[in-house]
């Protein structure tokens, strides 16, 4: 049987495993290990952030070792996973089909999409749950005319506790993640080698013959006939490069910003992350408890009960890249006027249910969703494979994607997988 070698366990990684193991031999290569969530007391926090202990985001590996922070170049702080599961892990679960800028290109996912909705649980009953300060933050939304809509979630409800730590680890299993999808190609004969970094791809003349890892055993190959770079928008620019495919200075990364203010029995941190979410000309505004805010940035500092905080999610311009050395990603001017002008909107809303606009402050400005290193263009709609990688080596993950979601990615990474490794098992 021929071999294929998956490069990370996150949407797209996951999904190629699910959809080959069978027609391939598949190995799955992850760079971090198995998933836990945040388990640590909050109350227990609090002393830290009262010493200023907790002065730098990129610390988190100390409390939660899942999550990477990085500091790009200038004042952004970016957020992967580093865990089997990838970043799915510390989603906020959202379901939402953002194929827009695809489906420009004349790639139709429709039967994708239709074959996802069979095989993981969408759900809107969180709405049921909502608490007094959602509800009325949701009816503020709709009497400003910003069209809010509840979003649907990757879970099963029944399961929830509505313990508000979506973005820190579902405890419960209600929350899906990649990791499902893992399960099931490893039952069905798939191999999973984690906490191993794949350094590069293994050349053989014009074809990739494997890939070089480092692990606990040291360095060695790992050979394949086929090899899906599946890496996330940090990880997967980088291994091309140490693998002589050059990518475009091009990235892009969804910002997120929060604007938060005191309000005493809010509660927001007990609650379903971004319940609901308004669709705005590039980006997108939510009610959602900023746990990286709280943890480290020094206006945070109240009682986590006694924060109210409301999210703005840019859909920022294909500026910067990630390099070897450093990831590259500043604010275009156009960038920053949305950016400002959401600000606002969300300064606005906190005033109407009562907050007095000079007491709102801002969170760490941070960007989860990288991607946009290696788009699809319309010459790459129907093979789904850029002319700068060998014949035997595909992309399937946000890399690919020709322009900033401005929303939750997993659902739309996964159809963008389901179809690629269709195209695989059909050569």
């Amino acid at each position: 049987m021929r071999k294929a070698v998956v490069i990370g366990s996150g949407a797209g990684g996951a999904t190629v495993a699910m959809e080959l193991q069978g027609q391939y031999d598949v190995t799955v290569v992850e760079a971090g290990g198995e998933f836990a969530p945040f388990r640590v007391s909050l109350s227990r926090i609090e002393p830290l952030r009262r010493a200023g202990l907790l002065f730098d985001a990129r610390l988190i590996r100390l409390l939660f070792r899942p999550m990477k922070i990085r500091r790009a170049e200038g004042e952004m702080v970016l957020v992967s996973g580093r865990t089997l599961g990838g970043t799915t892990t510390l989603s906020c679960a959202n379901a939402l089909r953002c194929d827009h800028g695809i489906a420009a290109l004349g790639i139709n996912l429709d039967a994708e999409f239709e074959e996802i909705y069979r095989q993981i649980p969408v759900t809107t009953g969180h709405m049921q749950r909502w608490g007094a300060l959602t509800r009325r933050l949701y009816e503020t939304f709709q009497a400003m005319g910003l069209n809010p809509a509840p979003l649907p979630k990757l879970m099963d409800l029944a399961a929830c506790t509505n313990c508000g730590r979506c973005i820190i680890g579902c405890r419960t299993g209600a929350k899906w993640d990649s990791r499902r999808f893992l399960k099931q190609a490893v039952a069905a004969g798939a191999h999973l080698v984690t906490e191993t970094r794949v350094s590069r791809i293994v050349m053989n003349g014009s074809r990739a013959s494997g890939v070089a890892v480092r692990g606990r055993t040291g360095h060695r190959t790992i050979a394949g006939d086929l090899i899906v770079v599946a890496a996330g928008g940090f990880g997967t620019p980088v291994i091309l490069q140490e693998s002589g495919i050059e990518c475009q200075p091009s990235l892009s990364v969804d910002p997120v910003l929060c604007i938060a203010a005191e309000c005493p029995g809010a509660n927001q941190h007990a609650e379903i992350s971004m319940p609901f979410a308004s669709q705005q000309d590039g980006y997108i505004l939510s009610t959602y408890f900023d746990y990286l805010s709280f943890f480290f940035h020094p206006a945070w500092h109240y009682p986590i009960g006694n924060i109210v905080s409301l999210m703005v999610k840019l859909a920022d311009a294909n500026e910067g890249a990630v390099t070897r050395k450093n990831v590259s990603k500043p604010l275009i001017p156009s960038d920053r006027e949305r950016l400002d002008k959401a600000t606002a909107i969300c300064v606005e809303v906190l005033a109407r249910i009562g907050i007095d606009r000079s007491q709102t402050f801002l969170g760490v400005l941070n960007a989860g969703h990288p991607g946009c290193s290696l788009p699809l263009t319309w010459n790459e709609a129907q093979t789904m494979h850029s002319p700068k990688l060998p014949a035997n080596v595909y992309v399937a993950d946000a890399t690919i994607l020709p322009k900033s979601l401005g929303n939750p990615p997993i659902l739309t990474i996964v159809a963008l997988a389901k179809r690629i490794s269709r195209l695989l098992k059909d050569r």
